[in-house]
Parts: structure tokens; C-alpha cells; sequence
């Protein structure tokens, strides 16, 4: 999926199925489950602040919904908060971790 796909659904992403989230310490580590027991390269750690994109992400949410959860919790403005999501949601996408929301889907 690129960019322009998940523009193409209502911009709405949601995260892959195929994952879980744990918080070991002050960290949240996402591993896909499908993935195979000691494949470091598929488990990814998350900033705090990527982390809570992650839990935004449990449900169907465009860009604008993150960026503004972001500045009412974060001391961010929207512009800068609006470049850092579009470009942790292009890594997710590259990745695979995340998916276009169906269309009409809360």
C-alpha cells in the first residue's frame, strides 16, 4: 500500500491485524504474529509518542484525527505534528504494519 492508496480511502489507516503491541518498561514493542520466533528484524519499538499513534490506530483514523490528538496532548503545533505523522504513517505503511481503513468501516 503507498501513500496515495491510503489517501484514496477516505485517508483513514487502521493497524494490521497481524500485530501485538506489549509495553516491556518504558517501551512499547509491537511483533507481528505471524512472524517467526527470533526474527529481530520483524519486532519494531516505538517512541512514546508513536506509541500513542499505535493505540490511535486500533480503530480506523485519518491524519488530521492523530495530528490533533497529538497537539491536545503534546506541546506541538500542527504543522510540525502533521509532517512527523505523515512520515511515521509512511514508515508503518512501508512496512506493512498498518491498512487502508475500509471505506464506510468506524
Amino acid at each position: 500500500m503507498t501513500r496515495a492508496s491510503v489517501e484514496s480511502v477516505d485517508g483513514r489507516v487502521v493497524a494490521h491485524p497481524g500485530l501485538v503491541s506489549r509495553r516491556i518498561g518504558s517501551e512499547t514493542i509491537l511483533i507481528p504474529v505471524s512472524s517467526r520466533v527470533g526474527d529481530l528484524d520483524a519486532v519494531y519499538t516505538l517512541t512514546e509518542v508513536a506509541a500513542r499513534v499505535w493505540t490511535l490506530l486500533q480503530q480506523p483514523v485519518s491524519v488530521p484525527e492523530i495530528v490533533d490528538a497529538l497537539c491536545a496532548e503534546y506541546d506541538i503545533g500542527p504543522e510540525a505534528a502533521t509532517a512527523d505523522v505523515r512520515e511515521l504513517i509512511d514508515s508503518l505503511v512501508e512496512r506493512k504494519l498498518v491498512d487502508a481503513a475500509e471505506a464506510g468501516r468506524a
